[in-house]
Formats: C-alpha cells, sequence, structure tokens
C-alpha cells in the first residue's frame, strides 16, 4: 500500500461518521422517543470515554514503568503524566469557556423583538434549540479530538511497517465513526426545525476530519506524547458533554427509559470496538 492509498482510505475512516448524521433530520418525535435517542448517543459516548482514557492512561503507566526501570529518562514519565493530566483540564475547561461564548451569542439574537412578540412557547423553542445545536457542537469536538488521535494511530502504524495493522484499524475507525455520528445527531433529532443540511456537514467535518488529518501526520513522526495528549483532550470534552445530555434527556423522559438507552449505546460502542480488537488476532 503506497502513501496515497493509506491518505484515500483514512479520508474513508474519517466521513463514515456521515452515516450516522441523517438521524437528526428525523422530526415530530415524541418526547420518550426523544429521551431515549438522546440517551443512545449518551451510551456511545459513554463508551468513548472508557476507551480514550483506557488508551490513554496506559500508553501514560507504560512510560512510567519504563522511566521506574531506567529505560527511559524520568523526564519522559513526568511530560506523560502533564499530557495526560493537562489535556484532561484543556477538554473539560476548553468546552466550559466555548459553551459561555456560544451562550452568549445566541441570548441577543433569541430575544429580539420579533421574537419576544412571538410568545412565550415560541421562545421556549428556540432556547431549546439552540441548546440541540451547540451540544451537537460540543459532542463534535469532543469526538474530533478523538478521532484525531485514532488517525495517528493509523498513520503510526503504516510508518512502522505494519500495513496489515492499518488497514484494518481503519476497517475498525470507520465503523466506530458510524456510531459516533449517531453520537452528534442525537441531540438534534426530534427539533420542530430540521437542522440545516450545511450544519449536519460542518458537524461531519469537524468530527470526522481529524481522522484524515491525524493519518497524514501520524505517517509522518511517531510521537507518544502526541497520542496522549489528544486521546486526553478528547475525554475530558467527552466527560463534560456527557454530563450535559444526561441533563438534556432527563427532561424527556423517565430515568428508566434513559438507563435502557445509556445500555444499548454502551452494547453498540463495544461490538464494534470488537473489529479493532480482532486486528491484534
Amino acid at each position: 500500500m503506497d502513501f496515497w492509498q493509506l491518505i484515500a482510505l483514512g479520508a474513508i475512516a474519517g466521513f463514515t461518521i456521515f452515516l450516522g448524521l441523517p438521524i437528526a433530520t428525523v422530526k415530530n418525535l415524541s418526547t420518550n422517543k426523544k429521551g431515549f435517542l438522546n440517551a443512545l448517543a449518551l451510551g456511545i459516548l459513554v463508551f468513548l470515554i472508557i476507551d480514550v482514557f483506557g488508551h490513554a492512561w496506559q500508553s501514560t503507566e507504560d512510560t512510567a514503568k519504563e522511566a521506574f526501570a531506567g529505560h527511559v529518562a524520568a523526564g519522559d514519565a513526568i511530560l506523560s503524566l502533564i499530557a495526560m493530566f493537562g489535556g484532561i483540564a484543556i477538554g473539560l475547561v476548553g468546552l466550559v469557556s466555548y459553551e459561555a461564548k456560544m451562550t452568549g451569542k445566541s441570548i441577543p439574537e433569541i430575544l429580539s423583538v420579533e421574537n419576544i412578540r412571538a410568545g412565550d412557547d415560541h421562545l421556549k423553542q428556540l432556547f431549546h434549540e439552540a441548546s440541540a445545536y451547540r451540544i451537537a457542537m460540543m459532542i463534535a469536538i469532543g469526538i474530533g479530538a478523538h478521532n484525531f488521535s485514532e488517525g495517528l494511530a493509523i498513520g503510526q502504524s503504516y510508518v512502522t511497517g505494519e500495513i496489515s495493522l492499518a488497514i484494518l484499524l481503519i476497517i475498525g475507525f470507520g465503523a466506530h465513526n458510524t456510531t459516533e455520528g449517531f453520537g452528534i445527531a442525537g441531540p438534534l433529532s426530534g427539533l420542530i426545525n430540521r437542522p440545516r443540511i450545511r450544519f449536519l456537514l460542518l458537524m461531519g467535518l469537524i468530527g470526522g476530519g481529524p481522522t484524515f488529518i491525524g493519518t497524514i501526520m501520524g505517517s509522518m513522526w511517531n510521537s507518544n506524547l502526541a497520542f496522549i495528549l489528544f486521546l486526553s483532550i478528547a475525554g475530558g470534552a467527552l466527560v463534560y458533554v456527557s454530563m450535559l445530555m444526561y441533563n438534556a434527556g432527563r427532561k424527556y423522559t423517565t430515568n428508566s427509559v434513559m438507563m435502557t438507552g445509556i445500555f444499548i449505546g454502551l452494547v453498540a460502542g463495544f461490538m464494534t470496538d470488537m473489529i479493532i480488537q480482532f486486528s491484534g488476532a
């Protein structure tokens, strides 16, 4: 497999995320169905949190063990720990700042004279839609950081000569990205006004595009530190977004429906992950 074939396959792995986005255009859903879809997407995000932190901490721990055994410099272990915990902080605090900025921009637009004259129900609808769009954007950003690290893994497998592993990772990550697209679309499903195609395309680019970029960068150099940093940033961002999604979902439906949706989402995440696990067999 030559470099250009790798780039093409990396793009395919990233942009399968678009396959899960059309669920956002579904209309006329009951509140229970909205809550269930929200919980299903949340379950996928919970799986990603487990997967992301598992890989990031494993790499950090391995570096610390190597440093303790004297095989690498102690500074490498310290940098790995800084990347791990610093990335989590960036992911959490960064999205807090982003949400505050987005909220500050949307409120003046919603509270226009025309919207106020339209009545309270209209204002509630606008605030609800603004919140759904904001959550979808934050999910896409978190997933994008996660997918960048996946792209790095694909590129680094290629540059180290593990061509078969690179191909299998592309297949596995491609399957994963389909469910991640659904995770982005979940908060947008059932809105009275369907999301614009332009917005969905933007979400797909933010969420899936980094896989393509990471594949290119990963094929140029091998950096364990960058791998840990981007995984931990993604993990922190996904934790923050998951809290928002749970609070939003509980407004629609009961806790039992939420837990059922989360369970099914977790199962979907683990089952698609088996494809990647088979690649190591």
